[in-house]
């Protein structure tokens, strides 16, 4: 190339170098846009700020990628933009996404003494589940010395309308998600499921008013639970922990015993969490 010469200018096309198409970012792929988006959040993260030729730079990618890459987190909020410098930086979206992740991983830790101690004492399955969307999803479990069964509920997600802990998490939700959730035509796992909207808002009424939810052969047969809500520091229900087992041990005439036990439970868990403070 002489001097007179001008570099051309890279081309979207061509932007990627040979090491980054063995990677697989030169496939145009909606994965390359993924991988693309992420590396522009750590690239932020690391340098605190930065402008969108920094970020092409980076990237080695064209301005007008780098642009609309920043356009799109900026419009979910894990970028923002100092309009007097141009500049970019991490949004507030990104604190929301990990605090959501610091509060899953915070009431994980916080519950193994406290399911321990509960497991240990009423010898039966305690778990601590969190919403997951449209479900409740077990983050852990601590078996007790009465259980027979081998079923592990870490990591399952389950109905919320058939399950102690998807009642108290869906009696705590916001009242318009709560609403439209009961819209919904929901599935029958066992006769006893309740499935209708009139009873089941009934039920979390109840929820709410006597601090438990229970299910007795609602997911399934011949299993019994009774959960209690979990809260942060604000108040907020974040969490459930439940007490399960076979309903030949969860008898009616246990049961308030089992509910006392696990609103105990869930308060000292709150505690752990911040909550009364």
């Amino acid at each position: 190339m002489t001097p007179t010469q001008k570099r051309p200018e890279r081309s979207e096309e061509h932007a990627e170098n040979p090491e980054r198409q063995q990677n697989g970012r030169g496939s145009g792929s909606a994965v390359q846009s993924v991988d693309r988006a992420v590396s522009v959040l750590e690239i932020l993260a690391r340098h605190g700020e930065a402008g969108v030729t920094e970020i092409a730079d980076e990237l080695d990618v064209h301005k007008s990628t780098a642009f609309r890459l920043l356009g799109v987190l900026e419009n979910r909020g894990l970028v923002a933009q100092e309009k007097d410098r141009g500049k970019y930086y991490l949004g507030a979206g990104v604190l929301r996404l990990a605090g959501a992740a610091a509060v899953r991983l915070d009431i994980s830790q916080e519950g193994v003494p406290v399911c321990r101690e509960v497991a240990d004492e009423l010898g039966e399955t305690a778990n601590i589940a969190v919403l997951d969307d449209d479900a409740a999803v077990n983050i852990m479990q601590v078996r007790g010395t009465a259980s027979v069964t081998a079923q592990n509920w870490p990591g399952r997600r389950t109905p919320l309308h058939a399950t102690s802990s998807g009642k108290v998490l869906l009696a705590h939700m916001p009242p318009p998600l709560r609403e439209g959730f009961l819209a919904r035509t929901l599935p029958r796992f066992t006769e006893r499921t309740i499935t209708g909207t009139s009873m089941l808002r009934a039920e979390l009424e109840a929820v709410v008013e006597q601090g438990y939810g229970v299910t007795v052969e609602e997911l399934e047969l011949g299993l019994a639970a009774v959960a209690a809500p979990v809260r942060s520091h604000d108040g907020k229900v974040i969490g459930a922990i439940s007490v399960s087992g076979p309903v030949y041990r969860l008898t009616p005439d246990r049961l308030p015993e089992m509910a006392k036990r696990t609103v105990a439970a869930g308060a000292e868990l709150s505690r752990r969490m911040g909550y009364g403070f």
